[in-house]
């Protein structure tokens, strides 16, 4: 096991390389200690599973005795907490000595599959703009691997993009629960729910010269932040939506905050969410 070469002893010489190799491969990063029986438990097990899976992700062990300050980066307050990397950052964890099969449930949501080339050539038909032969492609993948979450998101996306907003969400809805609540669902959710505002809605051009004509026209204001965060001119829509919040609470009962709220689930952890909050806060008190 010592020489595994998908196993590896987290140090704060080898972490940032580590960080580096997520950009390829999942990095599943155990954080243990020696006198953790649970750890000692579960260790075994997602050796096994290391080796099983053959490279299809990295197992990391850091004792968190001997790299404290990687731990604390991390909040670590109780062990075994195992923690799943991707793109340098942590997307899923699970805590306690998990049996062998809901680790690899766990490890199965994030690993390559077969399906996954079927997503990648799906996600260049919509590059392209061509929408239809990506939903064709990705319903033959679903139907071959149904348990593939990315499956399931890039479908939705792929229905999205052809305007069929109903068909998006239920396919997202047909995710299992635990899959739901992951920030690149939230995200195509609040994507979809500013398709669903925008389906009547004047052009941005028509909008903007409305405003032009009424800087107080807080319809045409407001239509046209929903307008630039479809077309994802976010800091436009964002400025538009602050202006309404100052001039007017009132509209849409209080639409100007809701609606940042909403942009801000869509942005997820985009510096400028935390930017936005700022002001917004400094209208509110």
């Amino acid at each position: 096991m010592a020489d595994s070469p998908f196993i590896i002893d987290v140090t704060g010489d080898n972490y940032q390389q580590l960080m580096q190799a997520s950009f390829e491969v999942p990095v599943l990063i155990d954080f243990w200690a020696s006198w953790c029986q649970p750890c000692l438990a579960l260790m075994p097990v997602l050796a096994k599973l290391a080796e099983e899976y053959q490279g299809k992700f990295l197992l990391g062990k850091l004792n968190t005795e001997e790299e404290q300050e990687i731990a604390a980066q991390f909040g670590i307050r109780s062990i075994p907490n195992v923690k799943l990397f991707r793109d340098g950052q942590p997307v899923d964890e699970f805590m306690g000595a998990l049996p062998e099969q809901a680790v690899r449930e766990f490890l199965d949501r994030h690993v390559a599959r077969e399906s996954d080339a079927q997503v990648a050539q799906a996600r260049e038909h919509l590059a392209a703009g061509n929408a239809k032969d990506a939903i064709t492609l990705l319903k033959q993948a679903r139907e071959a691997d149904p348990d593939n979450p990315r499956v399931v998101l890039a479908l939705a996306e792929a229905q999205a993009a052809a305007g069929d907003i109903a068909a998006a969400e239920a396919t997202l809805d047909s995710l299992p629960v635990a899959e739901r609540d992951k920030p690149e669902i939230a995200a195509l959710r609040s994507h979809l729910f500013f398709e669903g505002q925008v389906a009547d809605a004047p052009a941005a051009a028509e909008l903007e010269a409305r405003l032009a004509a009424d800087p107080d026209d807080h319809e045409a204001r407001f239509q046209l932040a929903l307008r630039k965060v479809v077309g994802k001119d976010y800091d436009t829509a964002m400025e538009l939506l602050l202006e309404l919040m100052q001039k007017d609470r009132s509209f849409g009962d209080d639409a100007g905050r809701n609606t940042l709220l909403k942009v801000f689930e869509l942005l997820g952890n985009d510096p400028r969410v935390s930017r936005y909050r700022g002001r917004m806060a400094s209208l509110l008190y």
